[in-house]
């Protein structure tokens, strides 16, 4: 599997090293306004502001609605797998714990925005990614590097930020999809969405249920069901201001080994954004976020009910070519359940500034936060980037940038456990990078360097055994990824190496626990007419399940497939098969040493109407 993987490497190397020298030539023709847009895509989440991608000067990935239709994921971290500079581990498929590593950053060192609302467990500290329904967004967006200046806590590796379906301009435009498939999975969802007189709305609802798969070999199905709604209402007045309401929640059960969990994730908002001058544009937001679970297993009834809500005013001088943003947050989480613990809430308030400038052919952002927590005291985080214009393809770009990751309760407060005394982990990150944009391609090649302090460990000290400050971590790592859209054909590819090391005590030069090093992700999709054929090959060396690096999980390489046909207006029909090749694999293992599996070969079919 090693000499494969690193042979797949290499073509995928040589295939994206020289994209640009086979397009060069036709660099000076005009190609479709909506061609361009797709592959240079208009991005929010890197620096508040709507940005091309070449102008946001970040390392970003926007996986467009297109996209969602083409692959039709059964998970969200379907979706993530293999994205540059995205590593995804999972005890399992459908509905099973999940962790999104970006840039070698462990799952909690990152941010999950829905519509700009955070949602996270404040006991665990991450998001549930394996609870989302794909189906009801239209767009991702993936920035890698440090936010922490922008969206505080957590943003070491990046920010990851779902955006619900809006709707478009005309009468009620509603939508259905049923399908179902493999492990007696079924899936359905109903859309509707439409304006009228300046009011935008958009509701959906969808289901997802299977016996699912097996998780340790010999062992019986481990069922997921998942039942989801949204809600999106917005208006626009005469003047331009702007009043919106959003309501998402998912609830279902998932079974694993020993046990069940039922959950429930949901976000909630209202905002106000209006132009109080001609150069001056401000936004007040209030939002909700709930992550919640009831856990049955052999140690009993165990509750974990984690609640956050944020005030947010957010302001935008526009000065010419340059933009000013500042605002303050005030946010507070709240957790209650079965386990008592020593506080049970935290307040946090932040004040923070950016501003863009633009110089052509230089571009400058900087930005500062700083965050006032009453749990573990004030941080100060920062970001400056530069970028320049070589010529009229090509963008230098280099950043500097610092984060912090907070505490949880678990680490602060849980009975006879916790340390009180905790710190919160620091970051910097350096990045260079370089973006050639063009008609009807892009590619992108980025190196950067993460140094992580007081990374919090479970440790021995002074006789108890707690979570200290005691670790940490070196993270280096190439990213080159490459999009085209030539003909009827359209590609993206993906390259990562990653180096996470850990830089303290006896595990001082061994990579963090469950990391791969080298990933690659190869899409290619052809439209025929009515038809459309696809397929994804995902690709990673080995890991380890442990900091000692002695207990290691071998590489994998997946094959997924697809179809599509348009059989009447309105209707169409698709078919995929996730690891066509029945490969066996795993990311994480059991604590007695056993593999968490994940699915084998599996098929879907769906039919959908609408647009």
């Amino acid at each position: 599997m090693k000499t494969r993987t690193s042979a797949l490497h290499g073509l995928a190397a040589f295939s994206l090293a020289t994209l640009p020298l086979a397009v060069q030539a036709q660099t000076e023709t005009s190609g479709s306004g909506d061609q361009a847009q797709r592959l240079n895509p208009v991005v929010v989440t890197a620096a508040l502001a709507p940005r091309t991608a070449d102008q946001s000067l970040a390392s970003v990935t926007v996986l467009d609605e297109a996209t969602l239709r083409r692959q039709d994921p059964a998970s969200m971290t379907d979706l993530l797998r293999g994205q540059p500079g995205v590593d995804v581990t999972s005890n399992g498929s459908f509905g099973k714990n999940s962790s999104v590593y970006i840039r070698g950053t462990s799952n909690d060192q990152n941010v999950l925005l829905i519509d700009g609302i955070r949602l996270r467990s404040a006991t665990a500290g991450a998001a549930a990614w394996q609870f989302l329904d794909p189906r009801l967004f239209e767009r991702a967006e993936i920035v890698r590097g440090p936010r922490g200046s922008l969206y505080g806590a957590d943003a070491v590796g990046g920010v990851v930020q779902l955006f619900t379906r809006q709707a478009e301009e005309g009468g009620p435009s509603p939508g259905v999809s049923l399908g179902g498939g493999s492990f007696n999975t079924q899936r359905g969802s109903a859309t509707f969405s439409g304006e009228s007189d300046g009011t935008r709305y958009s509701f959906a609802a969808s289901r997802f249920d299977t016996d699912g798969a097996p998780v340790r070999r010999g062992g019986d199905d481990k069922g997921y069901d998942s039942t989801s709604a949204l809600a999106r209402v917005a208006h626009t007045f005469d003047g331009g201001a702007e009043l919106g309401v959003l309501a998402l929640r998912s609830r279902g059960n998932t079974e694993f080994d020993g046990g069940d969990t039922d959950f429930v994730q949901q976000v909630a908002g209202v905002y106000a954004e209006a132009p109080l001058t001609d150069d001056w544009r401000s936004r007040l937001s209030l939002s909700e976020a709930r992550d919640e679970s009831d856990t049955v297993d052999s140690f009993g009834d165990s509750v974990f009910d984690t609640r956050t809500r944020t005030a947010r005013w957010e302001n935008t001088l526009y000065l010419g070519a340059h933009e000013l943003v500042a605002g303050i947050e005030h946010s507070e989480d709240r957790v209650s359940g079965t386990t008592a613990f020593e506080e049970d809430s935290r307040d946090n308030t932040a004040v923070f500034a950016q501003g863009l400038l633009d110089v052509t052919p230089l571009s400058l952002q900087a930005s500062l936060r700083h965050d006032d927590n009453e749990a573990f005291g004030e941080e100060v985080t920062g970001s400056l980037t530069a970028g320049y214009e070589l010529d009229d393809f090509h963008t230098l770009r280099t950043s500097y940038g610092t984060a912090f990751k907070a505490p949880t309760f678990n680490d602060l407060y849980f009975p006879n456990f916790a340390n009180p005394d905790l710190e919160a982990e620091t970051s910097e990150t350096f990045e260079v990078g370089v973006r050639g944009q063009y008609q009807s391609l892009f590619w992108d090649i980025a190196a950067y360097q993460t140094e992580i302090d007081d990374l919090i460990s479970f440790t021995l000290q002074n006789g108890r055994f707690a979570p200290f400050n005691v670790d940490e971590a070196r993270i280096r790592g190439i990213e080159l990824s490459a999009g085209a859209e030539i003909d009827d054909w359209t590609l993206q590819a993906a390259l990562t190496y990653t180096d996470p090391e850990n830089r303290s005590g006896e595990n001082a030069g061994n990579r963090l626990r469950r990391r791969a090093t080298q990933g690659l992700r190869l899409d290619i999709d052809r439209e025929l007419g009515d038809w459309s054929l696809g397929g994804s090959w995902i690709a990673q060396n080995h890991r380890y399940d442990d900091a000692a690096n002695e207990n290691r999980l071998a590489g994998y390489g997946l094959l997924n497939l697809r179809a599509g046909w348009q059989f009447a207006p309105l209707w169409s029909a698709r078919v995929t098969v996730e690891n066509a090749f029945d490969r066996e694999y795993a990311t994480a293992r059991f604590l007695d040493g056993e593999d968490y599996l994940n699915a084998g070969r599996s098929a879907f079919v769906s039919v959908h109407f609408g647009q």
